[in-house]
């Protein structure tokens, strides 16, 4: 079984966008790279074949979720979760430290772990960064995540420093227990907006050694500018032949800003959650379909788009699919949506090879109009 690693191939000499290739027991991947989210073993409103016809190399899936619901032991009875969901690329398994800040009225976290009321079924569940190693051994993920704290976005410095030092202690004692050599294991760095608890939090993490290194506690609230001034003073710290994967930030926008400055895979349920709700994106901006404009309209989604819903329907079709609450509507708006994001990274890695990705983006972004509807 072929272990993990990462090759850097090269740079855009105008600015840190990169482009390398991940190897892993399930395949290789390119990056940059979008991965589709499939929480709980399915990117909604898609089948496996939908998501590799989208071009999807990886997607990402959440060992919280799966360990409440159906739980680790029935998936590893069904021979782990690449078979139990029919996917045979490679995976990578967040795990679960943003949902568990999500769950701030129902956990307390202690210096052994987190405690909280499941929310399915109210169970109280204790959580450790041992267990949640355990997980996604079990699940038999390719790339798997340390457990950390996630902290909203605060002004409170103590509050985010507090968040950094329990995520460190917490690094090391899974870095510790990480027993599967087949499967890549990511250290987090936290901070929130303070540049120095970043510094810090990176130069702690990289001393524990990880195969991958990711920049969380982001996109969750802080203005733009402050992220970007992140990205701008942590990623070129990063080590140059590991991946660099920022989490949860997923708009065009988003991506060209983080790849310029040298990151290389993201993940965001904005594909699919917009296409369940009407919401197509397309190089122009966003197209609502269910607006009235799009009545008649006898044109596709995006006229250079080359995937099934664009191929072979009508804005003013999709319109009234949405419209009459009709399942298929979803699926077409959410196929285009994941085949955009994976095809626009793409665009990009092409660009960056050829030293043209900042001219790509000005291109693009003279084009896009995030306020169309």
């Amino acid at each position: 079984m072929k272990k993990f690693g990462f090759k850097l191939l090269g740079t855009d000499k105008k600015c840190n966008a990169r482009v390398g290739h991940i190897t892993t027991p399930h395949g290789k991947i390119e990056t940059p790279v979008f991965m589709p989210v499939g929480t709980q073993g399915s990117v909604k409103a898609l089948t496996p074949r939908d998501v590799k016809e989208a071009g999807s190399e990886i997607i990402l899936s959440n060992a919280y979720h799966l360990y409440i619901r159906p739980g680790t032991e029935v998936i590893r009875k069904l021979g782990g979760l690449h078979k139990f969901m029919g996917w045979d690329r490679p995976i990578l398994t967040d795990s679960g430290g943003y949902q568990v800040f999500s769950l701030s009225k129902l956990r307390k976290i202690s210096e052994d772990g987190v405690t909280f009321n499941s929310h399915f079924d109210g169970r109280e569940i204790h959580l450790t960064p041992e267990k949640v190693v355990e997980i996604q051994e079990t699940l038999g993920s390719d790339i798997a995540m340390i457990f950390d704290e996630c902290p909203a976005a605060s002004k409170d410095k103590h509050l985010i420093e507090k968040a950094v030092n329990i995520t460190l202690r917490w690094a090391k004692r899974a870095k510790k227990h990480h027993k599967r050599r087949s499967q890549a294991l990511f250290g987090i760095v936290q901070g929130g907006t303070f540049l120095d608890l970043r510094k810090r939090s990176l130069e702690e993490t990289l001393a524990i050694g990880f195969d991958g290194y990711a920049l969380g506690g982001l996109s969750v609230g802080e203005p733009k500018p402050e992220m970007l001034k992140i990205l701008e003073e942590i990623l070129p710290r990063m080590p140059d032949d590991k991946p660099r994967y920022l989490m949860g930030v997923g708009t065009p926008v988003d991506f060209f800003e983080a790849i310029e400055r040298g990151a290389d895979m993201f993940d965001c349920v904005n594909p699919t959650r917009y296409g369940r709700n009407g919401t197509a994106f397309t190089s122009d901006g966003l197209v609502v379909v269910r607006n009235g404009k799009y009545q008649k309209d006898p044109k596709p989604i995006q006229k250079d788009c080359d995937c099934y819903a664009c191929r072979e329907f009508s804005r003013a079709y999709l319109r009234h699919l949405v419209n009459s609450h009709e399942i298929l509507g979803a699926q077409l708006i959410t196929l285009h949506n994941v085949h955009f994001f994976v095809n626009l990274v793409k665009s990009m890695r092409e660009h960056i090879r050829k030293g043209s990705f900042l001219a790509f983006k000005k291109r693009f972004f003279n084009r896009f109009d995030p306020d169309s509807r």
